[in-house]
């Protein structure tokens, strides 16, 4: 096997790694395609190319995450991180955790750790690396390792997300709940949506954003109703599927620009959390971005034509 194949080989592992520290697409693929600068670079060929791959993709975003964490401090409104709407790296014997493992829940509980706690916890749990790799990786002892594993176990473990785990039955939920977010059904809406939902958006002072999180299953269902068909009156449509491992849906003008993504937390057989991101610097790798601002305006005036 050339050099080329084999990276291209352990390319999904190693986005899927890098993504997992960062909650952005553009810089995990910035990190692979440094990785790959470097091992391409290399005079040498390492004994195990997955190692060598998995710990260069490892500092590379260690780096760049030290960086990001300072700009988020600063960041307008509730960060998210980048919609992915598909995993590369697959693993059939334990999709249900590596979906999981990518939610935005789950990627918001790891925005707790410091980035080598984070990284220590993703090449560990999530993807069952050996101590001894961990430690080539992260440039410390193993024993130093163990103790930055329990330490980032503990600060996950309370807050750590509780998803139904039959994804069929989330999924014909997630059904139900945009076939009543396209009727404008209140009542609908309602009955899907935990008493305690929360409506959170992601628009980092660049979009439309709600100024502050909406509470309470009639509160947010009554929201949504009141917006969406207003929507569809100016073409805006939606198609639903998973983001990050989780029902979900991209939301397109009348163009096919990406106006915004849309996850929903599914708990108990309720839906407990709805996250959209509207931020168009998020949203590049789903295709052309919406001006938000201007969708904004005619759904405005529909609602006014309508009232």
């Amino acid at each position: 096997m050339s050099k080329v194949e084999g990276f291209e080989e352990l390319r999904p592992l190693l986005f899927s790694i890098a993504y997992r520290i960062l909650g952005s697409v553009s810089e995990a693929e910035d990190a692979v395609q440094e990785t790959w600068l470097r091992y391409d670079g290399s005079a040498t060929r390492p004994t195990s190319a997955k190692a060598f791959l998995s710990a260069t993709v490892t500092r590379i975003a260690i780096d760049v995450l030290r960086s990001a964490r300072v700009r988020r401090e600063a960041y307008v409104g509730p960060w998210f991180p980048e919609p992915l709407l598909s995993d590369p790296y697959e693993d059939p014997a334990r999709s249900v955790e590596l979906a999981d493992s990518v939610s935005v829940a789950a990627l918001l509980l790891l925005e707790r750790l410091s980035p080598l706690e984070r990284s220590v916890f993703v090449l560990r749990d999530v993807f069952a690396f050996e101590f001894d790799e961990i430690a080539r990786a992260v440039g410390r002892s193993e024993a130093a390792c163990r103790q930055l594993l329990v330490r980032a176990r503990r600060h996950m473990a309370d807050g750590r997300p509780r998803f139904a785990a039959d994804r069929e039955q989330r999924q014909e939920l997630a059904t139900r709940f945009f076939d009543a977010l396209k009727d404008g059904d209140v009542g609908a809406l309602r009955n899907l949506l935990a008493a305690d939902v929360q409506l959170v958006g992601d628009g980092g002072g660049k979009a439309p954003q709600l100024s502050r999180a909406v509470v309470g299953a009639e509160n947010v269902a009554r929201l949504l109703a009141s917006v969406f068909p207003h929507m569809a009156v100016i073409d805006v449509t939606f198609e639903a599927c998973e983001v990050n491992g989780q029902p979900g849906a991209v939301f397109r003008t009348r163009d096919g620009e990406v106006l915004h993504t849309m996850a929903l937390d599914v708990v108990d057989g309720r839906i407990l959390t709805i996250r959209s991101v509207i931020n168009p610097d998020k949203l590049g790798h789903l295709g052309p971005v919406a001006d938000a601002w201007a969708v904004d305006r005619e759904v405005r005036q529909a609602r006014r034509r309508t009232s």
